[in-house]
């Protein structure tokens, strides 16, 4: 048996280059099919539409070295999904996160977000925020020709990809000759509007030339999108453990345990709120690309690549308060102690306004020369200077995002109950004497606004050379080398403006609210995708009213001091306060060296690549840190943290250095079939936040969420040693099959530490000489010492100054913080699993489909019944995955229909208010279907419809079991009517 392999040339590597792409095949790939045939040789039809594209990435997977998938334009302008993030997840061993109802960031391998490297024409990007993940969402795909997905070891890669390593390559002129231009219009309706347009528009186009036989290019690419939409949702912030010495003496009668997992604590939702936001997000992107190639073995290219996003959020919220879990009177336990029942006295009842505009904008400039010296030495040299900066709060108007709350503690008591249907509900005892509250009884709560901008900078010189061995008759076909500098800069800060706007609830008040401020709206059409949502809620009503005219009446109120008394608490939207700064840098010097060698072994052609990667990392960081004086108790639930008006700033230095061997073996076992190994190591570094140093307390500390946090500048980076073995037999011209088994070790695994501390001068109100005084006088008057009856008893016994403020006294006890800094552990976490894809075409029939699934496992899984003062650090984003499509396209028609399945995952640990023993957020499964549907008028002119989420899929999201329940979201199906003209 004699194979025939694919082979590089030097000559279709150095066209491959001419499209900017640091990985070298799709880029060839897609210039072969367009490049015009010298005399002599066959034309090559470029094969459009999907198939064109499933062999276009079926091609470049067969050819790669190392496990590699791709997804490629159909055609000009014309991507799979109008996401990249949501055509990504089409890959085998990927999944994604949704924000606002949009594939936004990417999981591999149970590997979430910060563990993937997402590069644009092999840069490496900024992150979005303080983070270092890239929100796929922002960029457009109209200008994008190939996603290409590597997810083993290369020395060549910059490293961070522990996961994966995304790289996105746009168009490029010089790829194809002459003139090229598309244009597509879209109307987009989305089922869940309510408040803005019903159809919004979007228009994008890219247009390339080439002039003066090809000597010069120039392309431009741009979109404009806009859409409108509403998310409704339920949540709970945090579920509270209480030990079975805490929970109240209640009668037997008042009390259902059926408790046999856990025996020792029960678990009570610390409050339960529904939300409404109308939502309008607007979204930018352009490109322009020049290229100069004045001979055939060199080419410069510049390029310029801009994107924005402006989300603006308009939010209506109502719910309950439960404080910290404490004026129980009766509950429920399910088997593991999470109560599906509470009757809980005390606290508030409340209704919401909020704003927000979120704009990110993101800039990147690019530089590349491309040099082919002779047959046996090739030279590429790479700058770009590129940024991502984030606004929240961007608000012209506010200069903040703002929140404000009313409502009135005027109750009797709360009860929730999630012991029927997907959504829980809630009843409300008012003192009226019914479960209702009338909008005169509707006074000030507080008010919030905060302003937290967030930018990130990477410039980075790329200096790569390959030398083609044509002197010495050894199996060494090239030696690929390179020198890298990546100087990345994170920024951000926080200005928070306290709990402002009133002396808490007082029905004194209520007159700066007329009732006719308030909009009464029944829940018929809310979460009606639920079982228990819609008309069938309690509560089945929610108050509404305008944020513009409820902080005029709170700002008139404070200025005209309608009652006679000073009000300390400026509700001013451009009071800020004291900020907290954060910056990070992040040097990297590295160096690689890469070869590879083809041979036969006996009847089977062999590729081996081997290299070695080292790089060299300093990390400054400098902080300025707000320094706590006191904590206050404002209202009968909230809480302030006082800080020193000047921030201290502070400086920490760590370094590291890694070393990243890496080996692909590619063995063609017959024409048909390819079997793969690799071995290598990736890294990926420490999540920013965690590197910023000093010590940060909680602005609100709630009792029973009392932290504070710090960073730790040595952090190493994440290590793991990953091993791939897979199989895949290519038996027809757009089918294949194909199955792997991978394994990724991880070392320096970062875990968080968590201890309690106290720190003088800081004292605590709670359980102090006056808490209980207060709460031994109320229980000898037979009144029940809740939160708001102990509030109200400081105030009548002159403890709260004219404004409602107690300030601690010094025969109090000091604060406990719960305090959590990050480390390296020295026990490495493995992570396995298997990827199985099919691909298949009937022939000239125009149907086909393609299927995957991966299935994955690991030590770093969460335990739900583990409560140790450690605190725990799973995976994040670990999950099962499977993607289906199924296709029909022939004679101009072609429809498509994808579901993409995905199981049960840790987003993160840590709730908003949840206790501090390692409560977990967990997502629930999901399935999506959408469809698409096109149809070729003529040659020009395409007509398509295509429908996201027309299953109507639904969000839920729950703590350590599915009983603690923490949200429930819904955003319905969208549809796009278009038209797409090719000149």
């Amino acid at each position: 048996m004699k194979n025939t392999p694919f082979k590089k040339t030097q000559l279709a590597t150095s066209m491959a280059l001419l499209m900017g792409s640091s990985f070298v095949l799709p880029a060839y790939a897609q210039e072969a099919d367009t490049a015009t045939p010298a005399e002599g040789e066959v034309e090559v039809i470029q094969v459009s539409g999907i198939r064109g594209s499933m062999i276009r990435s079926m091609d470049l997977k067969r050819s790669s070295s190392g496990v590699v998938d791709a997804i490629s334009a159909e055609e000009l302008g014309k991507f799979p999904d109008t996401n990249l993030a949501e055509a990504l997840q089409r890959i085998t061993g990927v999944t994604i996160s949704r924000n606002n109802g949009e594939g936004s960031q990417i999981t591999v391998r149970g590997f979430g977000p910060e563990f993937n490297l997402i590069t644009l024409n092999g840069r490496q990007m900024p992150g979005t925020g303080f983070t270092r993940s890239f929100d796929l969402a922002n960029l457009s795909s109209e200008g994008v020709s190939t996603l290409e997905l590597q997810k083993t070891a290369r020395a060549e890669n910059p490293s961070g990809g522990l996961g994966a390593t995304v790289n996105i390559i746009t168009m490029k002129p010089l790829a194809q000759s002459g003139q090229n231009a598309t244009i597509s219009v879209k109307g987009i309706y989305d089922t869940s509007n309510e408040a803005g347009d019903d159809v919004t528009p979007e228009i994008a186009g890219v247009y390339t030339n080439t002039f003066a036989d090809d000597m010069f290019g120039f392309g431009v690419s741009f979109s404009h999108q806009e859409r409108d939409f509403q998310q409704q949702s339920a949540n709970i912030q945090g579920w509270q453990r209480q030990l079975n010495d805490a929970l109240p003496d209640l009668d037997p009668s008042q009390v259902v345990d059926n408790r046999t997992n856990i025996t020792d604590a029960a678990f009570f939702p610390k409050d339960m709120n529904y939300g409404i936001s109308d939502v309008q997000r607007e979204r930018q992107n352009g490109q322009v690309t020049f290229q100069f190639r004045p001979i055939d073995a060199f080419t410069a290219t510049i390029d310029y690549t801009a994107s924005r996003a402006t989300t603006g959020t308009n939010s209506v919220g109502w719910g309950i308060w439960n404080n910290f879990g404490a004026n129980i009177n009766a509950y429920e336990l399910d088997a593991n102690g999470t109560a599906v029942y509470a009757d809980i006295s005390g606290d508030d009842g409340s209704f919401t306004a909020s704003r927000n505009t979120t704009r990110v904008d993101a800039r990147s400039l690019g530089v590349n020369l491309d040099w082919m010296v002779n047959d046996d030495w090739h030279l590429r040299l790479d700058y770009h200077d590129s940024y991502n900066k984030t606004d929240n709060g961007y608000d012209e108007g506010l200069g903040s995002a703002g929140q404000i709350i009313l409502g009135s503690n005027q109750l009797e008591s709360k009860v929730y109950d999630y012991r029927e249907g997907e959504i829980p509900q809630v009843f409300v005892n008012w003192n009226n004497g019914s479960n209702e509250i009338l909008p005169g009884e509707i006074d000030s709560n507080f008010s919030q606004f905060i302003y937290s901008p967030g930018r990130s900078d990477i410039e980075q010189l790329q200096l790569d050379g390959t030398w083609y061995n044509s002197a010495f008759d050894i199996p060494l076909a090239k030696i690929d080398f390179g020198y890298a500098r990546t100087e990345q800069s994170l920024s951000g800060f926080t200005a928070w403006s306290g709990l402002r706007g009133g002396p808490g609830f007082s029905p004194s008040f209520t007159q700066i609210f007329p009732d006719s401020m308030f909009v009464r709206n029944d829940t018929s059409g809310f979460l009606n995708a639920f079982s228990g949502g819609g008309a069938n809620m309690n509560p089945g009503y929610y108050y509404t009213f305008d944020f513009d005219e409820a902080l005029a009446r709170q700002l008139q109120f404070i200025t005209a001091d309608v009652v006679g008394e000073a009000n300390a608490y400026s509700i001013d939207p451009y009071f800020m306060g004291a900020p907290s700064v954060s910056n990070v840098e992040e040097v990297t010097d590295s160096i690689y060296i890469q070869s590879e060698w083809d041979f036969e072994l006996g009847d089977y052609f062999v590729q081996v690549n081997a290299g070695l990667r080292y790089e060299e990392t300093e990390v400054p960081s400098s902080a300025e840190v707000l320094v706590p004086v006191q904590v206050n108790w404002v209202a009968a639930s909230e809480w302030i943290t006082d800080f020193e008006a000047d921030p201290q700033l502070q400086d920490f230095t760590g370094e590291y250095d890694v070393l990243l061997p890496m080996l692909d073996i590619k063995v063609d076992v017959t024409d048909d079939i390819v079997a793969r190994f690799s071995w290598g190591k990736s890294i990926t570094r420490a999540p920013i936040g965690l590197l910023q140093g000093g010590l940060s307390f909680t602005g609100s500390p709630k009792i029973g969420a009392r932290t504070a946090t710090a960073g730790n500048t040595s952090l190493l980076p994440f290590e793991s040693s990953n091993l791939d073995l897979s199989f895949e037999w290519y038996y027809d011209e757009a089918s294949y099959a194909s199955i792997g088994l991978f394994r990724k070790s991880v070392e320096n695994y970062i875990i968080t530490s968590a201890r309690d501390r106290q720190f003088e001068g800081l004292r605590d109100i709670y359980q102090g000489p006056r808490w209980n005084e207060a709460v031994a006088a109320l229980e000898s008057d037979g009144v029940q010492a809740t939160d708001s009856a102990i509030y109200d008893y400081f105030v009548e016994n002159g403890y709260a100054d004219e404004n409602g403020v107690v300030e601690p006294n010094a025969d109090d006890p000091l604060i406990t913080w719960r305090t959590r800094q990050p480390d390296n552990s020295s026990t490495p976490r493995t992570v396995e699993g298997v990827e199985i894809a099919i691909q298949h075409t009937f022939g000239d029939s125009g149907f086909g489909f393609g299927a995957n699934a991966t299935l994955v496992d690991g030590d770093v899984t969460y335990d739900p019944y583990y409560f140790g003062d450690e605190e725990v650090d799973p995976l994040v984003g670990i999950s099962d995955s499977a993607n289906f499509q199924v296709f029909y396209e022939k004679e101009g028609l072609s429809v498509k229909v994808t579901y993409a399945w995905r199981s049960d995952y840790v987003v993160g640990i840590g709730q908003a208010q949840g206790s501090s023993d390692n409560p977990a957020t967990q997502f629930d499964t999901f399935g999506q279907v959408d469809a698409s549907i096109n149809y070729d008028v003529n040659e020009h002119l395409t007509v398509f419809l295509e429908g996201v989420n027309i299953n109507d899929e639904t969000e839920r999201g729950y703590g350590r079991f599915e009983e603690q329940f923490l949200f429930a979201r819904q955003y319905g199906p969208r549809y796009t009517l278009g038209a797409r003209y090719s000149f």
